[in-house]
């Protein structure tokens, strides 16, 4: 089966250029993301419990008071931090009585104030991570392809960024560290795949010369298809577990590779190689 891809590059363009915008719309109704505690601070308790206590026991007190979305870390037998909304003292007290009350009498060892420092620092070393990570793929593509695939590859990679944060300002998710994280996995995820079919086209260029480009394009996707959709739903298939049963603090991570995963592999066969196709069919 030889599907026309590029032929019907339009389609696929309009479809992306449509999610773009109703993110874009969502972010701006929204006035941007729905930032977590690293983003905008919050309140930080350090416990250690005199009994033998586990992540989902402090959950479960913490989701008593609305708090269930709280970041929870094991630091001993006993110790967890805990890094939650800012809290006034009033809501503070109430939830350490909680905590005292159904689970058993314990030691502070750090109760303060995270101050948005934190946020500031986190978002740029977010942003530069990420055009760090661009201008190194638009250079290596460069080297190893040619120019036009670098900018198609990295204009690929900036469609799946958008489409993920476009979908978390619609739902209106809270965002944390994680997230970051996410989102340099799929650019990671993203540029595998799309380089594969950049190969493939590079391959059938030198051996099919006479081949007209619109044919040899569509073909190149076509014949590492099966290897594309295949490496996605072995991928998905454990991001959906992670989603379904991981716990509340790695939601966001699977959240985000779930959409990015989809955009990723969308953009590797029906926006890369159309865009290439397109300005290299004009000059």
């Amino acid at each position: 089966m030889q599907l026309d891809i590029v032929g019907n590059r339009k389609i696929w363009f309009g479809l992306s250029g449509l999610f773009i915008v109703i993110g874009l719309v969502a972010l701006l109704l929204h006035g941007g993301l729905n930032p977590g505690i690293e983003f905008q601070g919050g309140t930080l308790l350090q416990l250690q419990f005199n009994q033998a206590t586990s992540l989902e026991q402090v959950r479960s007190v913490l989701a008593d008071y609305n708090l269930e979305k709280s970041t929870l870390q094991e630091t001993g037998d006993g110790a967890f931090l805990v890094r939650t909304k800012e809290l006034n003292d009033e809501a503070r007290r109430e939830v350490l009585a909680g905590l005292k009350e159904k689970i058993g009498p314990y030691e502070m060892l750090r109760n303060e104030k995270v101050g948005a420092v934190v946020s500031a620092e986190l978002r740029n070393n977010a942003f530069l991570a990420l055009t760090i990570a661009a201008i190194l793929m638009l250079i290596y593509i460069a080297l190893r392809f040619e120019i036009k695939f670098a900018v198609a590859g990295v204009l690929a990679l900036l469609h799946d960024i958008l489409i993920t944060v476009g979908i978390f300002a619609l739902l209106n998710v809270e965002i944390d560290s994680t997230f970051i994280a996410a989102i340099l996995t799929i650019v990671g995820y993203s540029i595998n795949d799309t380089i594969v079919v950049f190969d493939r086209i590079r391959e059938n260029l030198k051996a099919n010369k006479k081949e007209p480009l619109a044919k040899l394009v569509n073909r190149s996707i076509m014949e590492t298809l099966t290897r594309s959709v295949n490496t996605a739903l072995t991928t998905l298939f454990a991001v959906i577990a992670l989603l379904v049963f991981g716990g509340e603090t790695t939601k966001v991570f699977a959240l985000a590779l779930f959409i990015g995963l989809l955009a990723g592999t969308y953009s590797s066969i029906f926006i890369a190689s159309p865009l290439w196709y397109s300005w290299h069919s004009k000059a």
